[in-house]
């Protein structure tokens, strides 16, 4: 009998620091940058984002997210024998914050790794542990997203530093007798590395290179709503399913203007669409597992509701999947 993967749980965690649209604007209107709520939430849909303190990092978040994706589970730490963690801000160079986030929840000896696809991190990292549990390689497995993206912000940049913010979510697989996760697809395409980046590297104890965030924003936006409907196509084919089998849409909250326009192209109504960047801003691989978690925890996803997931980032990448909750 086959084995498939299922969502047993989720769970996700924010800072507790909330950042409003006005408190960035004073903050750029120093620098002598004009900006305004009004002019971020037109073009972004984004009105707040939560911020970590300086001492607190990805590791930090995602440790309390898969906590509260294990006892939404009902599984023990000491059940895990995987953990993959998607996070283009991890604590250090290595170790990875897989192992980290292992050693506090104690329970050594499973495979420990961190996927890095940026925005796409967390399709990437779904996949890769969807096939673990599918091969019997793994039966219980820690799936995280967690980004600490206040640390690589230009706060003289408003084109970027209004759009990102930090926190973490997560899920638990396990082997189910009937399949959870339906399909999923995955893409890069590296000569479109330069429109979404942060090139600064460590060289000699220094930092070289520019070590903030850098975004071409139109040519983002072009190629989002481009591969977005494509590979939610795709995996839908896979599937052998058509758009209104889905129950919500949960997409890479980065922009609301590409989640709704990417659900028009598909026949999906804007009211089946889970929508948290208003609250939440870009978290890059942490965007849907926390989207996912706010809309069960909110009762809108249930059991037995088919979900299309879908994300694009830095890379470029991007990726689908279909999953019945």
């Amino acid at each position: 009998m086959p084995i498939y993967s299922r969502i047993l749980g989720t769970g996700s965690f924010l800072p507790p620091k909330t950042v409003r649209n006005d408190e960035l604007a004073a903050r750029l209107a120093r620098e002598g940058i004009d900006t305004s709520d009004a002019w971020i939430v037109e073009r972004t849909g984004i009105r707040e984002r939560h911020f970590a303190q300086d001492d607190v990092g990805s590791v930090d978040l995602g440790e309390q997210a898969a906590l509260r994706a294990l006892q939404s589970a009902g599984v023990a730490a000491g059940e895990v024998d995987l953990i993959v963690v998607a996070t283009s801000t991890p604590d250090m160079i290595f170790p990875s914050n897989a192992s980290l986030i292992q050693a506090r929840l104690g329970c050594p000896g499973g495979a420990a790794f961190d996927v890095q696809a940026v925005c796409a991190g967390f399709i990437y990292a779904l996949s890769v542990a969807d096939q673990f549990v599918r091969s019997g390689s793994a039966r219980r497995a820690l799936v995280i997203g967690t980004e600490v993206f206040s640390q690589i912000l230009d706060f003289s940049d408003r084109t970027t530093c209004v759009l990102f913010g930090d926190g973490a979510g997560a899920v638990v697989l396990g082997p189910g007798d009937a399949p959870g996760i339906l399909a999923s697809a995955l893409h890069a395409d590296g000569r479109q590395s330069g429109i979404l980046r942060t090139p600064g590297r460590i060289h000699g104890g220094r930092v070289c290179g520019h070590p903030f965030l850098q975004m071409d924003g139109q040519a983002v936006f072009k190629q989002a709503v481009h591969v977005l409907e494509a590979v939610a196509r795709e995996v839908l084919d896979k599937a052998g399913r058509q758009p209104g089998d889905v129950d919500w849409m949960v997409p890479h909250q980065a922009n609301i203007r590409i989640m709704l326009h990417t659900a028009k192209k598909l026949g999906i109504p804007p009211e089946r669409v889970v929508q948290t960047v208003a609250w939440h801003g870009n978290t890059s691989a942490a965007s849907i597992p926390l989207a996912l978690d706010a809309a069960v925890q909110a009762g809108q996803v249930r059991r037995g509701h088919t979900l299309l997931m879908e994300a694009v980032g830095g890379g470029l990448t991007w990726g689908a999947a279909l999953v019945e909750y």
